[in-house]
């Protein structure tokens, strides 16, 4: 018989152990974290980290696959054009016959050719002198009035909406946005004037993105999603509100729910997409769809995790795999929306099952998920019941891809000030996007509107 002391120095061994063990997996788990496991974006997965499954050679040609639609350039209507070039052949080729100047009966249609050139553009500077006259009897000088169309500053609509353009679209810094606009129109913009265009542009948005979010409060649908930002030296978040019509932005120091609530308005009754982050805890769970996106990673991690947790991963996965097959039929117009929930309701009786085992016996990586799922139950399964609503929450986060390339590329912003430009100009832009309306165009409007003091132009579809 072992003595006390001996007992009690193996029991302290064997609690280290499973200790170190327990924190060799996690660490383990957070090396092999990518795009597939986690909230990490693709770009930060290592070459060959997770090799794709190969394809057979040959079985994939580059280029369309089969089935695919091509898309044509159409030529416009002859009225359409700007110069009609008439090319006749003056003699025959064969026997050297002078051919008739009109066709004949006989002749094949001609063949059309169309040619896109822009011409020769030069800014255009106009000098505005603003004369006095002093009144001969009274000897009061008086002097001419703007016009109401003159702009206050250098830059007039048209070169102001493209210069925000260049910055809050393209993504080109205020350097390349003024060295572009000298090599493209010869204009003579110092960096300076570049970030007052860009103010005098959101003044001209302000209206315009406060009747758009005003609007989308009042739709029966609305994803939802947040990415982080930098303003200055501090940490904020740009969250995104995604509708069939509207598509909203707004720029926050915080990360709470205070700020989705806001986005969504007090009033709001619809459904929401999200993910399972907290902030969207305070909404009723019948009025919301869990992103199956984001569950699909939570199962891959799982199934990464270890042979501990891999078992539910697995099987989490099949049934996910499953999902989104007869997800695909419906939206093919394969099945009907009642042969799909028929279908998925199968699968998510044997997804309850799995989840309950788990939450009970399951490891300790899987009991949190396990019990977070059977707590969201009903948020998981909305799309089945209520059209318009996708099992994912790709709309937001397919609206949020220009902002994160536009953070990358200027670091966030410096001000409050710019932080408001980013979050219209990402609203106006995101929105005409989904209603293929020209931008350029709108901010034109919207510049020409407000310098006139005329109502803005309205982002809310005519019909």
């Amino acid at each position: 018989m072992l003595a006390p002391e001996v007992v009690a120095y193996v029991t302290a061994l064997e609690a280290a152990v499973t200790a170190l063990q327990q924190e060799v997996a996690a660490l383990r788990a957070r090396v092999s974290q990518d795009s597939t496991n986690s909230s990490r974006p693709p770009s930060s997965d290592l070459p060959g980290h997770r090799p794709r499954p190969s394809v057979p050679p040959g079985s994939r040609r580059p280029g369309g696959q089969p089935g695919h639609r091509g898309f044509f350039r159409s030529l416009r209507p002859v009225e359409a054009v700007d110069a009609v070039v008439a090319l006749r052949p003056v003699v025959c080729a064969h026997c050297g016959q002078t051919l008739t100047v009109d066709a004949g009966p006989a002749d094949p249609a001609a063949l059309r050719h169309q040619v896109l050139e822009l011409p020769p553009i030069q800014v255009r500077v106009t000098e505005y002198q603003v004369a006095a006259r002093t009144c001969a009897d009274c000897g009061h000088i008086t002097r001419a009035m703007w016009p109401a169309d003159v702009p206050c500053g250098v830059v007039g609509p048209r070169l102001a909406a493209t210069t925000s353009l260049l910055t809050g679209r393209y993504r080109l810094s205020k350097r390349e946005a003024a060295q572009c606009l000298g090599d493209l129109f010869g204009a003579d913009l110092a960096v300076g004037s570049i970030s007052t265009v860009e103010q005098t542009v959101s003044v001209a948005l302000a209206p315009v993105v406060a009747e758009a979010r005003v609007a989308a409060q009042q739709a029966a649908v609305a994803n939802l999603d947040e990415t982080g930002w930098r303003q200055g030296r501090r940490r904020a978040w740009l969250w995104t509100m995604v509708t069939p019509l509207l598509t909203v932005f707004q720029m926050d120091r915080t990360r709470r729910g205070d700020v989705a609530r806001a986005l969504l308005g007090p009033d709001w009754g619809g459904i929401v997409g999200s993910d399972r982050y907290a902030g969207y805890r305070w909404l009723d769970v019948t009025r919301r769809q869990i992103c199956w996106a984001h569950l699909k990673r939570d199962f891959q991690k799982l199934e990464d995790w270890g042979p501990g947790p891999r078992p539910v991963g697995q099987r989490l996965l099949a049934l996910e795999r499953e999902v989104f097959a007869w997800w695909g039929r419906f939206r093919a117009r394969e099945v009907d929306r009642e042969e799909l929930a028929q279908a998925v309701g199968r699968l998510a009786a044997e997804m309850e099952a799995v989840l309950t085992e788990g939450a009970a016996r399951g490891h300790p990586i899987a009991q949190p998920l396990c019990r977070d799922l059977l707590t969201l139950w009903p948020a998981l399964w909305t799309f089945l019941r209520v059209e318009g609503v996708e099992p994912t929450n790709n709309t937001a986060e397919q609206a949020l891809r220009p902002a994160v390339l536009w953070r990358k590329g200027s670091f966030g912003t410096h001000s409050e000030a710019g932080s408001r430009f980013a979050e219209r100009l990402l609203t106006v832009a995101a929105t005409c996007r989904q209603q293929r309306r020209n931008l350029c165009v709108f901010l034109i409007d919207a510049l020409t509107a407000a310098q006139g003091a005329q109502p803005a132009p309205s982002l809310l579809p005519a019909t």
